[in-house]
């Protein structure tokens, strides 16, 4: 086993990032950001996409059981095709731009979309809404980009939250939906990851060694999403987004 040679501030850092995943996952999606964060500071940011892909996977996978009976297969099926679409573009962005584009480009992406969401979710009724985003050209934009936000920096969630949110998911729907689709998602990430060169035995060792906090924080995720509302679940998610997009403007 090759321990990764970190400073314990930095070990500090990335062990409340994997606790951020868990709660992420089974609470508060947005946080997640606050871990890529975390772990693009500590590790070079392609390697640090590689060591936080499988934490996902094992955040995934406990929402799946968490929340195994809430997902909406119709919408999850109708997602996939072009959330391929965009991991793929997503790998072949990774490999040719630098770690400063990559970050910006996704930051202004995230601007975007947060501006068009609620500009449209302000300007339509909740009825209309969620009929404008069962269209098959909205669903393909946001599936598309957030397979490719997720492929480049692990950033999907915020893409795919806005469109939860718009389509007027309920809390569990949500989160129950959200779980399948990202694990699908990092699923279809794995081979990509580990054609690039980003897989290695020190970034399998740093996530073996996280994915118990990763359970600590889910357990934690279960006890906060019972104590809070739709409205307040929606604020939070909306705000971290913003916070998603500055940071990767200026960070």
């Amino acid at each position: 086993m090759v321990i990764p040679a970190l400073e314990p501030i930095a070990w500090a850092a990335i062990v409340l990032a994997a606790l951020f995943v868990g709660i992420g996952k089974t609470a508060l999606p947005g946080i997640v950001t606050i871990s890529v964060a975390l772990f693009a500071a500590v590790l070079p940011a392609r390697e640090s996409t590689a060591a936080l892909l499988i934490l996902l996977l094992v955040g995934d996978l406990i929402a799946i059981r968490m929340y195994f009976h809430d997902a909406d297969w119709a919408i999850l099926k109708k997602l996939i095709p072009s959330v391929v679409v965009g991991v793929a573009l997503g790998a072949l962005f990774l490999y040719f731009v630098s770690d400063d584009v990559m970050r910006r480009s996704i930051g202004i992406i995230l601007l975007f979309l947060m501006v068009l969401t609620l500009l449209l979710m302000k300007r339509e009724s909740g009825e209309t809404i969620r009929e404008l985003f069962a269209r098959r050209s909205i669903r393909s934009l946001y599936g598309a980009l957030g397979g490719f936000t997720t492929m480049a920096a692990n950033s999907g969630g915020p893409v795919m939250n806005l469109y939860f949110i718009a389509s007027g998911f309920d809390m569990r729907r949500f989160l129950g939906t959200q779980a399948w689709f990202f694990f699908t998602v990092n699923v279809i990430k794995l081979p990509f990851s580990a054609g690039i060169g980003l897989m290695n035995a020190e970034i399998l060792t740093t996530a073996a060694i996280l994915i118990p906090v990763v359970l600590i924080g889910a357990f934690i995720g279960k006890i906060i999403v019972k104590q809070i509302n739709q409205k307040v679940f929606n604020a939070i998610i909306i705000g971290l987004t913003v916070v998603s997009a500055f940071y990767l403007l200026v960070g």
